[in-house]
């Protein structure tokens, strides 16, 4: 997302994109304190948050070190009914399949919860140099993300395409939770060639 959000502040510093009157909520956090470098408020504030004019108050996070993960998670969902459904939600795709945290298996979480990391997030998020790797993250669940009026859904990379492909030509299957959002009815879905490379023409 990093190129997204580079792409917003260069048109908000063109005067082409204010955010004074928007309002965010971030999809996941990971199980760590809000200060540390690797949770997703910092990572926001620091590519996007820090260089944009919306206010601190209509910024929201997942307090990934909450003591009662469970009661957050609660307070969260009645956050985001609060304001009625968003407008849009912007979401990458893991390499598995999973959107947000929400991990591929038999079921998936309908609301916002605590969910553990499958072993191939965690591995991908030590390539990515994180260290140590938190092993478990709070998490909006499939429902909660199919909610906004429309859905953005960017993918870049190689090694993103077999899953661009599986999740938009195959099966609607729990096994891969992003293929959930080809069933809302306004996605739509910003790819470069080698995300879109193993799509049919």
């Amino acid at each position: 997302m990093v190129p997204v959000y580079e792409e917003l502040v260069r048109l908000h510093r063109l005067g082409e994109a204010p955010f004074r009157r928007a309002e965010t909520f971030n999809l996941d956090e990971l199980r760590v304190p809000s200060n540390d470098p690797r949770s997703f408020r910092t990572f926001m504030k620091r590519y996007l948050f820090s260089k944009v004019d919306l206010p601190g108050r209509r910024i929201h996070f997942l307090d990934g070190a909450a003591a009662d993960p469970e009661a957050e998670c609660r307070r969260y969902e009645a956050e985001l009914a609060r304001g009625g459904p968003a407008d849009v939600a912007l979401v990458g795709i893991g390499v598995n399949g999973h959107v947000a945290y929400v991990e591929p298996g038999p079921s998936l979480a309908p609301r916002t919860s605590l969910v553990r990391l499958s072993a191939s997030t965690v591995r991908r998020l030590a390539d990515q140099g994180m260290r140590p790797v938190p092993r478990q993250a709070l998490t909006m669940g499939i429902e909660t993300i199919l909610e906004p009026g429309r859905i953005l859904l960017v993918a870049t990379g190689k090694e993103k395409a077999e899953v661009v492909a599986a999740a938009l030509r195959g099966r609607v299957t729990a096994r891969c939770p992003a293929s959930l959002l080809s069933l809302h009815p306004a996605l739509t879905v910003v790819l470069d060639r080698a995300a879109a490379g193993s799509l049919q023409r």
